[in-house]
């Protein structure tokens, strides 16, 4: 990590100067950055997201009007969840080792560093305003969810089945071997999940969460097709659509869950709380559909409609599995638990229509 510019992880500690290096870093020349304002943005759960509005001196060479760093949550809790899982630490190598492989559009990093415990980090990246952050609660358009489709194949295509991929340590790449962990977590905390959100996701959803408890090992097993880089959040409030013809359609953020996994879990978690159920039954299939085409255009001829029809069914549960186990490990707030009672919803819609219970 950059030795000659101070790790910092909090935007209290950000001044003119400190900016202005690691802009430098990122490749522009001599700015001399003066001042700035300040505004929190985004839904995150294990980080904060801060917009600077930058000013400049008069003699200063042109630079970004703003930009927005990433730094570690202030809530002890989800702090804690993210460096004992790797979180912090994956996102930085993720733009520091592997973003430039993969066709995705994801905000420029200008700047990245962490510490060696892993507590402490900071990005620093391009601001994609005037975009707008998809909204998990509200639901997609077909549109939306097409351009995210695109955009999964091409995170999906350019490192498909790269044997490569497996010698970055800090990517994760869970296994069979990992099957009993995830069991003894996703049991661990069903409990909690019904107690807290009995009362605002239907019935089916708390007894399909405890069918899958006894299945959950069994699913984690399954180690066939093919693999690649897989975001493992993939849903909508970590996307910055663009709103005029010139602006980028989509952009890509968080990567703090990022794999080496079945492409098919991404597209799955996608489109089964992305879209609201109605929707989503018209419109899935066709979904799929144009993710197959992107993922041909970017050179990937070898996977059939009906292998990916088959791992969206297996791979339904994604969502099912993040919705119970991310609500009790991080921090709660209202905005949080009304995502994940609309995620665990959807997701058992997705997973009852498709019948995905019978695979096992």
């Amino acid at each position: 990590m950059p030795a000659s510019i101070p790790l910092i992880s909090s935007a209290a500690a950000v001044t003119p100067e400190w900016l202005s290096l690691a802009l430098t870093q990122g490749g522009f020349q001599n700015l001399e950055i003066t001042g700035f304002e300040t505004e929190s943005i985004g839904t995150g759960q294990v980080g904060e997201n801060v917009r600077f509005t930058l000013q400049y001196s008069s003699t200063s060479p042109p630079g970004p009007t703003s930009l927005v760093l990433k730094l570690p949550s202030e809530n002890p809790v989800s702090r804690a969840t993210a460096v004992a899982q790797g979180i912090y630490s994956r996102e930085v190598h993720f733009y520091t080792e592997l973003a430039q492989s993969l066709n995705i559009r994801t905000p420029q990093c200008w700047h990245a560093d962490l510490s060696e415990a892993g507590d402490q980090f900071i990005l620093v990246f391009e601001d994609m305003a005037p975009s707008e952050q998809g909204d998990q609660i509200i639901g997609c358009t077909p549109n939306q969810a097409r351009l995210a489709m695109a955009e999964a194949a091409r995170l999906h295509a350019p490192r498909w089945n790269d044997p490569k991929l497996t010698q970055l340590s800090w990517l994760p790449n869970p296994g069979p071997e990992s099957a009993g962990v995830l069991k003894m977590l996703y049991q661990s905390v069903v409990p909690g999940f019904e107690s807290r959100f009995e009362s605002r996701v239907s019935p089916e959803v708390i007894a399909l969460a405890h069918r899958f408890g006894e299945k959950i090992g069994q699913w984690a097993e399954f180690s066939e097709g093919p693999r690649s880089v897989v975001h493992g959040d993939y849903r909508l409030d970590n996307m910055l659509f663009g709103n005029a013809p010139h602006h980028v359609p989509l952009a890509v953020v968080d990567w703090q869950t990022c794999a080496l996994g079945h492409p098919a879990s991404d597209v799955a978690y996608f489109i089964g709380a992305g879209l609201l159920p109605e929707k989503r039954r018209e419109e899935e299939m066709s979904l799929l559909a144009h993710y197959l085409e992107v993922l041909n255009q970017q050179g990937i001829t070898s996977y059939s409609m009906d292998e990916l029809v088959k791992d969206y069914r297996r791979f339904s549960f994604s969502g099912l599995i993040m919705a119970i186990i991310a609500s009790q490990i991080v921090e709660v707030s209202e905005r949080g638990d009304a995502m994940f009672a609309v995620m665990a919803e959807r997701h058992t819609h997705q997973i009852l229509d498709h019948d995905a219970e019978s695979i096992f």
